[in-house]
């Protein structure tokens, strides 16, 4: 039986431009696309004249199929396709004449599903405009290139030995790099970047900022046009934050500021010494107050941890500064509409959607409780002993997934953000996870003790 699925002028209005330009372009099929709780593109291909059916809640799935979702006595789910995410260009030349649109997740009760990321970042973006705030995020996307063997497999064998802004020939990726520009720029990516990184093989590509929930879904486009133009190129892609020791390793820096309604960035004060406002310094506070709550969502695998290591430009301490990357927050040195704040812990690993509901209600947390950062560090905190940290007020970062599955799970601020049911499966997942490789002898035990005792 159909569910009910209300929808307003505008949304109507947008679904026959959807159809228009589906009959125009001659486009045969569609694939809808959703995210799971744990960051993971899951997707149907429909026939472009059952895309009706969708926006009528006429179409099922299997809820519990899905990591995250739900329990096999309440499986069916709806996919509802949000029109103005349609897009008729494909990334894949294989897959020429399909559209795409992303999805929120129903209940089979015409319900929105609690446990969509989707969904639970519309939830807290509703939260901000109520109070006048309307969050804009630009993440910067980093990743490494390997090769593959004769069946395209992906082997651990790095592209290059490049380093940080090297040309070609040196950095052997950037005929790969200049076609996911290209790709991207197709599917209406403004780019504003894009560089060989620090690390032998390490590449990043920076896009245009924007309203978060249409960042979130190009974030998720971004990762598949990477790996599928890579593999073209005979390459493989990889978003792990630490594939090697010894090297920098991936992050998904999230530069953030609120607008208000009239589209004033308000972050910026001109009358403030530093340019930052009080709202700017209340949301650092929140962001710092809550950072250890929300880590195993912002960094969710054990390699995370591998990353967050002192000199390599990764955040190990709670602290902001606008002179330093040692620190979990900086200030980029732009003012103006350009004033932003750079949260600099979470990875590609993580889910978009719940690093961006999650730091969104921090920082509202720090606005609405006025909450005071602590003093801006100017020093290399790497640098720093021990009682200066303590002396300055610096907190430390949770050292692995345990830690920061420790203080999730004492968490109710990250509980009411996700919900008790992606909070409750968010930690079981994780946690088992964590047992599994706590049970593991690794090589570097056997290396470092088998001949000794």
């Amino acid at each position: 039986m159909a569910v009910q699925i209300h929808e307003n002028a505008a949304q109507e209005a947008a679904r026959e431009a959807v159809k228009r330009s589906l009959k125009d372009g001659g486009i045969e099929f569609v694939r809808l696309q959703f995210t799971d709780l744990f960051g993971f593109v899951k997707n149907v291909t429909v026939p472009a004249e059952e895309l009706d059916r969708a926006w009528e809640g006429k179409l099922l799935f299997d809820g519990s199929s899905v990591d995250g979702f739900s329990r096999v006595e309440q499986s069916d789910m709806l996919l509802i396709p949000d029109a103005s995410t349609f897009s008729a260009l494909p990334w894949r030349e294989e897959d020429a004449g399909i559209a795409y649109l992303y999805c929120d997740v129903y209940g089979s009760d015409g319900k929105p599903f609690e446990g969509c990321p989707r969904g639970i970042l519309k939830r807290v973006l509703k939260e901000a405009a109520e109070l006048g705030y309307d969050l804009q995020v630009g993440p910067e996307g980093e990743f490494f290139l390997f090769r593959t063997d004769e069946l395209g497999r992906p082997l651990f064998d790095i592209h290059d030995e490049a380093g940080y802004f090297d040309p070609s020939p040196v950095d052997q990726g950037e005929e790969a790099r200049r076609d996911i520009l290209f790709t991207m720029k197709k599917l209406g990516f403004v780019i504003e970047a894009s560089h060989h990184e620090v690390a032998p093989g390490q590449h990043e590509v920076d896009f245009r900022y924007g309203d978060a929930l249409s960042i979130a879904d190009k974030w998720m486009t971004f990762k598949q046009i990477v790996k599928s133009v890579a593999r073209r190129h005979g390459l493989y892609a990889t978003f792990l934050p630490k594939p090697f020791a010894g090297r920098n390793g991936n992050a998904m820096h999230c530069n953030q500021s609120l607008c208000d309604a009239d589209g004033r960035n308000v972050f910026y004060d001109e009358s403030s010494p530093d340019g930052l406002s009080q709202v700017a310094k209340h949301y650092i506070g929140g962001l710092l107050t809550y950072a250890t709550e929300m880590a195993a969502v912002t960094n969710p695998t054990v390699n995370s941890y591998k990353r967050l290591l002192p000199g390599y430009e990764a955040p190990t301490n709670l602290a902001w500064s606008g002179c330093n990357r040692s620190a979990l927050i900086r200030i980029p040195q732009s003012r103006g509409r350009g004033t932003r704040v750079e949260l600099r812990n979470p990875d590609p690993t993580a889910n978009p959607y719940l690093v961006f509901a999650l730091m969104l209600k921090a920082g509202l947390e720090g606005v609405k409780r006025k909450i005071e950062p602590p003093k801006e560090v100017v020093g290399s905190i790497y640098e720093m002993s021990a009682e200066e940290r303590l002396a300055n007020g610096i907190g430390a970062y949770p050292r692995d997934l345990q830690a920061a599955l420790d203080s999730m799970r004492e968490s109710t601020f990250v509980r009411e953000v996700l919900g008790a049911h992606s909070y409750d499966i968010f930690l079981d997942v994780k946690q088992q996870e964590w047992n599994s490789f706590a049970e593991q002898v690794h090589p570097w035990e056997i290396e470092r003790y088998w001949a000794k005792f």
